[in-house]
Protein backbone atom coordinates (compact mmCIF):
# COMPACT_ATOMS: atom_id res chain seq x y z
CA UNK A 1 0.00 0.00 0.00
CA UNK A 2 2.87 2.59 0.97
CA UNK A 3 4.63 1.62 -2.20
CA UNK A 4 1.42 2.47 -4.46
CA UNK A 5 0.86 5.59 -2.76
CA UNK A 6 4.46 5.86 -3.49
CA UNK A 7 4.03 5.58 -6.75
CA UNK A 8 0.98 7.50 -7.04
CA UNK A 9 2.89 11.06 -5.62
CA UNK A 10 5.94 10.44 -7.85
CA UNK A 11 3.99 10.25 -10.96
CA UNK A 12 1.66 13.53 -9.61
CA UNK A 13 4.93 15.17 -8.96
CA UNK A 14 6.19 14.26 -12.18
CA UNK A 15 3.21 15.33 -14.64
CA UNK A 16 3.32 18.96 -12.01
CA UNK A 17 7.55 19.30 -13.12
CA UNK A 18 6.25 18.75 -16.65
CA UNK A 19 3.74 21.30 -17.38
CA UNK A 20 5.51 23.93 -15.37
CA UNK A 21 8.87 23.08 -17.18
CA UNK A 22 6.83 22.82 -20.81
CA UNK A 23 5.28 26.42 -19.84
CA UNK A 24 8.59 28.08 -18.57
CA UNK A 25 10.97 26.59 -21.85
CA UNK A 26 8.85 26.74 -25.04
CA UNK A 27 9.85 29.75 -27.12
CA UNK A 28 8.42 31.53 -30.27
CA UNK A 29 10.67 30.91 -34.01
CA UNK A 30 12.97 28.03 -32.31
CA UNK A 31 13.73 25.22 -29.81
CA UNK A 32 14.71 25.67 -26.49
CA UNK A 33 16.97 23.33 -24.09
CA UNK A 34 14.91 20.93 -22.33
CA UNK A 35 11.70 22.18 -24.13
CA UNK A 36 8.68 19.41 -23.53
CA UNK A 37 5.66 22.06 -24.40
CA UNK A 38 4.80 23.62 -28.29
CA UNK A 39 6.83 26.29 -29.61
CA UNK A 40 5.32 29.30 -28.99
CA UNK A 41 2.11 30.19 -31.49
CA UNK A 42 2.99 32.80 -34.04
CA UNK A 43 -0.08 32.51 -36.50
CA UNK A 44 -3.92 32.53 -35.66
CA UNK A 45 -3.61 28.43 -36.98
CA UNK A 46 -0.47 28.06 -34.14
CA UNK A 47 -2.96 29.86 -31.19
CA UNK A 48 -5.82 27.55 -31.71
CA UNK A 49 -3.57 24.62 -31.78
CA UNK A 50 -2.43 25.46 -28.84
CA UNK A 51 -6.41 25.95 -27.53
CA UNK A 52 -6.58 22.68 -28.57
CA UNK A 53 -4.22 21.26 -26.89
CA UNK A 54 -5.02 22.62 -23.68
CA UNK A 55 -8.22 21.00 -23.81
CA UNK A 56 -7.17 17.57 -24.22
CA UNK A 57 -4.26 17.72 -21.92
CA UNK A 58 -7.19 19.39 -18.87
CA UNK A 59 -9.49 16.23 -20.43
CA UNK A 60 -6.20 13.86 -20.12
CA UNK A 61 -5.27 14.51 -17.07
CA UNK A 62 -9.34 14.15 -15.23
CA UNK A 63 -9.02 11.10 -16.54
CA UNK A 64 -5.90 9.97 -15.25
CA UNK A 65 -6.83 11.49 -12.13
CA UNK A 66 -10.42 10.56 -12.17
CA UNK A 67 -8.80 6.30 -13.01
CA UNK A 68 -6.00 6.99 -9.82
CA UNK A 69 -9.13 7.75 -7.43
CA UNK A 70 -10.49 4.58 -8.26
CA UNK A 71 -7.73 2.21 -8.07
CA UNK A 72 -7.04 3.97 -4.35
CA UNK A 73 -10.42 2.99 -3.53
CA UNK A 74 -10.04 0.11 -4.95
CA UNK A 75 -6.74 -1.12 -3.01
CA UNK A 76 -8.16 0.71 0.43
CA UNK A 77 -11.58 -0.99 1.02
CA UNK A 78 -11.46 -3.97 -1.35
CA UNK A 79 -8.36 -5.58 -0.44
CA UNK A 80 -8.78 -9.12 1.02
CA UNK A 81 -8.25 -7.67 5.03
CA UNK A 82 -10.66 -5.14 4.64
CA UNK A 83 -13.38 -6.92 2.39
CA UNK A 84 -13.07 -10.96 3.11
CA UNK A 85 -16.30 -11.67 2.02
CA UNK A 86 -16.34 -10.25 -1.50
CA UNK A 87 -19.71 -8.96 -3.39
CA UNK A 88 -21.06 -11.47 -5.54
CA UNK A 89 -22.26 -8.84 -7.64
CA UNK A 90 -21.93 -9.46 -11.51
CA UNK A 91 -23.87 -6.51 -13.38
CA UNK A 92 -24.78 -3.18 -12.70
CA UNK A 93 -27.08 -1.66 -14.88
CA UNK A 94 -25.86 2.23 -14.30
CA UNK A 95 -22.58 1.62 -14.60
CA UNK A 96 -22.46 0.03 -17.59
CA UNK A 97 -24.85 3.31 -18.86
CA UNK A 98 -22.61 5.71 -17.79
CA UNK A 99 -19.10 4.15 -18.85
CA UNK A 100 -20.53 4.00 -22.08
CA UNK A 101 -22.28 7.23 -22.33
CA UNK A 102 -19.34 9.17 -20.45
CA UNK A 103 -16.43 8.48 -23.40
CA UNK A 104 -18.68 9.13 -26.21
CA UNK A 105 -19.81 12.43 -24.63
CA UNK A 106 -16.00 12.67 -23.92
CA UNK A 107 -15.36 11.85 -28.17
CA UNK A 108 -17.89 14.36 -28.89
CA UNK A 109 -15.98 17.20 -26.80
CA UNK A 110 -12.84 16.68 -28.46
CA UNK A 111 -14.13 16.25 -32.02
CA UNK A 112 -15.94 19.71 -32.57
CA UNK A 113 -12.92 21.58 -31.90
CA UNK A 114 -10.76 19.04 -33.86
CA UNK A 115 -13.30 19.87 -37.14
CA UNK A 116 -13.25 23.51 -36.26
CA UNK A 117 -9.20 23.04 -36.36
CA UNK A 118 -9.62 21.47 -39.49
CA UNK A 119 -11.31 23.74 -41.34
CA UNK A 120 -9.60 26.69 -40.43
CA UNK A 121 -6.40 25.00 -41.40
CA UNK A 122 -7.57 23.54 -44.71
CA UNK A 123 -10.07 26.60 -45.50
CA UNK A 124 -7.27 29.12 -47.50
CA UNK A 125 -8.41 32.28 -47.15
CA UNK A 126 -7.98 35.21 -49.98
CA UNK A 127 -4.13 35.22 -49.76
CA UNK A 128 -1.98 38.70 -49.55
CA UNK A 129 0.47 36.92 -50.51
CA UNK A 130 2.14 33.39 -52.64
CA UNK A 131 5.27 32.27 -52.04
CA UNK A 132 5.93 28.79 -53.97
CA UNK A 133 8.38 25.73 -51.84
CA UNK A 134 10.28 23.42 -53.65
CA UNK A 135 12.11 20.99 -51.64
CA UNK A 136 15.63 19.37 -52.96
CA UNK A 137 18.30 17.28 -52.09
CA UNK A 138 18.47 18.81 -49.78
CA UNK A 139 17.51 22.43 -49.98
CA UNK A 140 15.01 24.69 -50.48
CA UNK A 141 14.19 26.73 -53.44
CA UNK A 142 11.96 29.82 -52.92
CA UNK A 143 9.92 32.09 -55.59
CA UNK A 144 7.78 34.97 -54.96
CA UNK A 145 5.49 35.05 -58.33
CA UNK A 146 3.06 37.93 -57.25
CA UNK A 147 6.00 39.99 -56.47
CA UNK A 148 8.19 40.00 -59.73
CA UNK A 149 8.21 36.44 -60.34
CA UNK A 150 11.97 36.07 -58.43
CA UNK A 151 13.06 33.18 -56.89
CA UNK A 152 16.17 31.94 -54.86
CA UNK A 153 17.87 28.92 -52.69
CA UNK A 154 18.38 28.42 -49.57
CA UNK A 155 21.00 26.38 -47.75
CA UNK A 156 22.23 25.81 -44.17
CA UNK A 157 24.82 27.82 -42.97
CA UNK A 158 27.82 25.89 -42.10
CA UNK A 159 28.51 25.73 -38.33
CA UNK A 160 32.20 27.57 -38.95
CA UNK A 161 30.34 30.73 -40.65
CA UNK A 162 27.41 31.33 -38.21
CA UNK A 163 27.13 34.66 -37.19
CA UNK A 164 26.34 35.65 -33.56
CA UNK A 165 22.87 34.78 -32.66
CA UNK A 166 22.05 32.07 -35.68
CA UNK A 167 21.15 29.01 -34.26
CA UNK A 168 23.10 26.06 -34.97
CA UNK A 169 21.40 23.68 -37.94
CA UNK A 170 18.77 26.06 -38.27
CA UNK A 171 20.19 29.40 -40.06
CA UNK A 172 19.97 29.56 -43.47
CA UNK A 173 21.78 31.97 -46.19
CA UNK A 174 18.84 33.21 -48.20
CA UNK A 175 15.85 33.62 -45.20
CA UNK A 176 11.45 33.96 -46.50
CA UNK A 177 10.41 37.10 -46.11
CA UNK A 178 7.21 37.68 -45.67
CA UNK A 179 4.82 40.68 -43.57
CA UNK A 180 2.88 40.74 -40.77
CA UNK A 181 -0.50 40.27 -40.42
CA UNK A 182 -0.67 39.10 -44.04
CA UNK A 183 -2.19 35.97 -45.54
CA UNK A 184 0.36 34.01 -46.78
CA UNK A 185 -0.25 31.05 -49.27
CA UNK A 186 2.25 29.02 -49.75
CA UNK A 187 2.30 26.28 -53.04
CA UNK A 188 4.93 23.40 -52.23
CA UNK A 189 6.01 20.59 -54.18
CA UNK A 190 9.36 18.35 -54.74
CA UNK A 191 12.26 17.98 -57.61
CA UNK A 192 13.01 15.11 -56.15
CA UNK A 193 11.79 12.94 -53.30
CA UNK A 194 9.32 13.42 -50.62
CA UNK A 195 9.79 15.84 -48.19
CA UNK A 196 7.89 18.02 -45.95
CA UNK A 197 8.06 22.05 -44.89
CA UNK A 198 7.34 22.01 -41.04
CA UNK A 199 7.18 25.37 -38.95
CA UNK A 200 5.98 24.62 -35.27
CA UNK A 201 5.64 28.38 -34.56
CA UNK A 202 3.07 28.74 -37.42
CA UNK A 203 1.47 25.30 -37.55
CA UNK A 204 2.04 24.49 -40.18
CA UNK A 205 3.16 21.40 -41.38
CA UNK A 206 2.99 20.06 -45.50
CA UNK A 207 4.53 17.38 -48.02
CA UNK A 208 6.21 18.24 -50.86
CA UNK A 209 5.43 15.55 -53.10
CA UNK A 210 7.43 15.29 -56.71
CA UNK A 211 4.77 16.12 -58.93
CA UNK A 212 1.93 17.53 -57.10
CA UNK A 213 1.41 20.71 -55.48
CA UNK A 214 -0.38 21.04 -52.08
CA UNK A 215 -0.81 24.27 -50.38
CA UNK A 216 -1.44 25.92 -46.94
CA UNK A 217 -1.25 29.34 -45.21
CA UNK A 218 -0.39 31.26 -42.54
CA UNK A 219 -0.53 34.68 -41.17
CA UNK A 220 2.11 35.31 -38.91
CA UNK A 221 0.99 38.16 -36.07
CA UNK A 222 4.64 39.43 -34.78
CA UNK A 223 7.82 40.65 -36.62
CA UNK A 224 10.82 37.90 -35.94
CA UNK A 225 12.62 35.40 -37.50
CA UNK A 226 11.08 31.93 -37.05
CA UNK A 227 12.66 28.08 -37.85
CA UNK A 228 11.26 25.44 -38.97
CA UNK A 229 13.06 22.12 -40.44
CA UNK A 230 12.41 19.10 -43.08
CA UNK A 231 9.91 16.37 -41.23
CA UNK A 232 10.60 14.21 -44.00
CA UNK A 233 13.06 11.41 -43.91
CA UNK A 234 14.25 12.42 -47.34
CA UNK A 235 17.81 10.63 -47.77
CA UNK A 236 21.34 11.26 -46.25
CA UNK A 237 21.10 15.08 -45.92
CA UNK A 238 17.88 14.99 -44.43
CA UNK A 239 18.36 16.50 -40.70
CA UNK A 240 20.89 19.41 -42.71
CA UNK A 241 17.95 21.54 -44.39
CA UNK A 242 16.34 23.93 -42.48
CA UNK A 243 13.53 26.83 -42.93
CA UNK A 244 13.91 29.89 -42.08
CA UNK A 245 11.10 32.80 -42.10
CA UNK A 246 11.92 36.43 -41.88
CA UNK A 247 8.44 38.01 -40.42
CA UNK A 248 8.83 41.95 -41.38
CA UNK A 249 6.50 45.06 -41.38
CA UNK A 250 4.99 45.61 -44.59
CA UNK A 251 7.14 48.73 -45.62
CA UNK A 252 10.22 46.54 -44.77
CA UNK A 253 8.91 43.97 -46.74
CA UNK A 254 8.42 46.19 -49.87
CA UNK A 255 11.91 47.46 -49.49
CA UNK A 256 13.58 43.96 -49.43
CA UNK A 257 11.59 43.03 -51.99
CA UNK A 258 13.46 45.69 -54.36
CA UNK A 259 16.07 44.37 -53.28
CA UNK A 260 15.75 40.93 -53.77
CA UNK A 261 14.96 41.64 -57.65
CA UNK A 262 17.61 43.41 -58.37
CA UNK A 263 19.95 40.51 -56.08
CA UNK A 264 18.74 37.58 -57.36
CA UNK A 265 18.21 38.12 -61.15
CA UNK A 266 21.84 39.35 -61.42
CA UNK A 267 22.34 36.26 -59.96
CA UNK A 268 20.38 34.19 -62.01
CA UNK A 269 21.74 36.14 -65.28
CA UNK A 270 24.70 34.81 -64.36
CA UNK A 271 23.63 31.28 -63.98
CA UNK A 272 22.31 31.78 -67.47
CA UNK A 273 25.46 32.75 -69.48
CA UNK A 274 27.19 30.43 -67.48
CA UNK A 275 24.84 27.43 -68.49
CA UNK A 276 25.14 29.15 -72.04
CA UNK A 277 28.66 28.69 -72.28
CA UNK A 278 29.14 25.32 -71.24
CA UNK A 279 26.03 24.11 -73.92
CA UNK A 280 28.32 26.30 -76.41
CA UNK A 281 31.39 24.44 -75.28
CA UNK A 282 29.51 21.31 -75.51
CA UNK A 283 28.27 21.84 -79.11
CA UNK A 284 30.05 20.09 -81.87
CA UNK A 285 32.33 22.12 -84.59
CA UNK A 286 30.70 22.99 -87.91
Amino acid sequence: MMSFLRSAALAVGTCAASLFASAACAETGQPSPWQINLQGAATPVMEQIHNFNGLLLAIITSIVLFVLVLLAIVVVRFNERANPVPSKTSHNTLIEVAWTVIPVLILVLIAIPSFRLLHLELNIPKPDLTVKVTGHQWYWSYEYPDNGAFGFDSYLVAEKDLKPGQPRLLAVDNEVVVPINKIVRIQVTSADVIHSFAMPSFGVKIDANPGRLNESWFKVTREGIYYGQCSELCGRDHAFMPIAVRAVSEADFAAWVAQAKAKFASAADAAGKMADAGEAARAPAR
